[in-house]
């Protein structure tokens, strides 16, 4: 009895630890991956400010306006461009290694998932060219 009573406290304990890890303050603060205690913040992030950014620094060597010749002719660059990639789910899946896409940047470690956020949040916030 005692036993049972030892491994539904010990089991209690482990739920609750594991409800509070998975909760964040507010929908928009999201702990940043890299272990660090800075935050990802994407309330009132943009386009140009925010999401552009991350584009430059993994997507644009392979996907930019003028170095697009082994990405299969996929541009990113540029609002009207990246635009229907956004839209249709690609953008998301690839960056996310979700079934169906290809794990993208290609050859090199998944985006952070505050990066990731910010581009979903994007995404959820209507693809606005802000």
């Amino acid at each position: 009895m005692k036993t049972r009573l030892s491994l539904g406290i010990t089991l209690m304990l482990i739920i609750l630890v594991g409800a509070y890890a998975c909760t964040k303050n507010s929908e928009d603060k999201l702990t940043a991956s890299s272990g660090s205690t800075t935050t990802c913040d994407t309330t009132n992030m943009t386009y140009t400010a925010d999401v552009v950014p991350i584009l430059q620094a993994n997507c644009y060597s392979c996907h930019g306006s003028s170095s697009n010749s082994g990405s299969g002719g996929i541009v990113l660059e540029g609002y009207a461009n990246l635009k229907p990639y956004a839209t249709n789910g690609d953008l998301v899946g690839n960056i996310t290694y979700a079934a169906g896409h290809d794990p993208m940047p290609e050859n090199a470690p998944m985006l952070p998932s505050c990066e990731i956020n910010t581009i979903i949040d994007w995404v959820n916030r209507g693809i606005q060219n802000n």
